[in-house]
């Protein structure tokens, strides 16, 4: 009897280390992917890792965040280490991730086989806009904006250039929307049709969403923390106070040479 026991529990500690071998091995499926927590809130730190079960030279793990409608929030590609992991960081909020509810990342290894997904929950982004209309000099029409993440500092025109030079403190990701009137700045072709503005953040040129009418031109630009300067490039922009001072000056000064020859003529005696 206790030879059967002893038979019997024996293939019972095989079974169970056959089963719990790949565990300490390697992983079952070709890749793994998870977060370090279940929730974050905004300004958090989202930690992603994962694992591959085989490695492929020079093929790193795409990786997509989507909200809860199905927006892509991030894109990365990821190294792989040579132990086979690999890990990456976001931030939570910012200028696309606003929304609360699940976010689900998605990583892929090479093919749409080997791939996998993990949630996570955000709490939604707590920094309302900030907005107002700014003056521009050169100009009794207003700009209006919309801030988040960051502060307007001052928008100064470029006529040079033919651009509006914008000033934020980003503290963090965020977006700045502007309602720019057209006699403000403008970008037309020669046919007087519009033409596309061109946008630089920091000197590096920048997609951005635009609706347009027929007074204003409405940007809307996402920005990374830190950005100190967004400069708008079109093909008009309203001139500088001190290119309006030497126009009204030189109209002054041809004012009163005309007025002066009047009177001259008016003083010289007729024969």
């Amino acid at each position: 009897m206790k030879a059967h026991l002893s038979v019997f529990a024996l293939a019972t500690i095989l079974i169970v280390s056959i089963g719990i071998a790949p565990a300490f091995g390697q992983i079952q499926n070709s890749i793994v992917v998870t977060v370090d927590k279940a929730s974050y809130s905004e300004g958090e730190t989202i930690l992603v890792t994962g694992e591959v079960r085989d490695l492929y030279s020079g093929t790193p793990v795409s990786m997509i965040v989507e909200a809860p409608n199905g927006n892509v929030v991030s894109i990365a590609q990821i190294t792989i280490g040579a132990d086979k992991k690999f890990s990456t960081e976001i931030t939570a909020g910012g200028a696309l991730m606003k929304s609360g509810g699940v976010y689900t990342v998605t990583v892929q290894y090479g093919t749409e086989n080997r791939s996998a997904t993990a949630s996570f929950e955000f709490d939604g982004s707590t920094m309302a806009p900030q907005g107002s209309t700014i003056s521009v000099e050169g100009s009794s029409d207003l700009i209006g904006y919309e801030i988040t993440g960051g502060k307007l500092l001052s928008i100064m025109p470029d006529v040079d250039a033919n651009s509006l030079i914008i000033s934020i403190d980003a503290f963090n990701d965020g977006s700045l929307t502007l309602t720019i009137p057209r006699s403000v700045a403008d970008a037309l072709l020669e046919n007087g049709q519009d033409d596309e503005y061109f946008v630089l953040i920091d000197g590096e040129e920048v997609d951005f969403d635009e609706t347009r009418s027929e007074t204003d031109r409405k940007l809307t630009i996402a920005f990374p923390v830190g950005a100190e300067e967004i400069e708008i490039i079109g093909t008009f922009v309203v001139p500088e106070f001190g290119t309006i001072a030497a126009m009204i000056l030189a109209v002054a000064i041809i004012s009163i040479i005309a007025v002066s020859a009047r009177s001259r003529l008016s003083i010289m005696p007729r024969y």
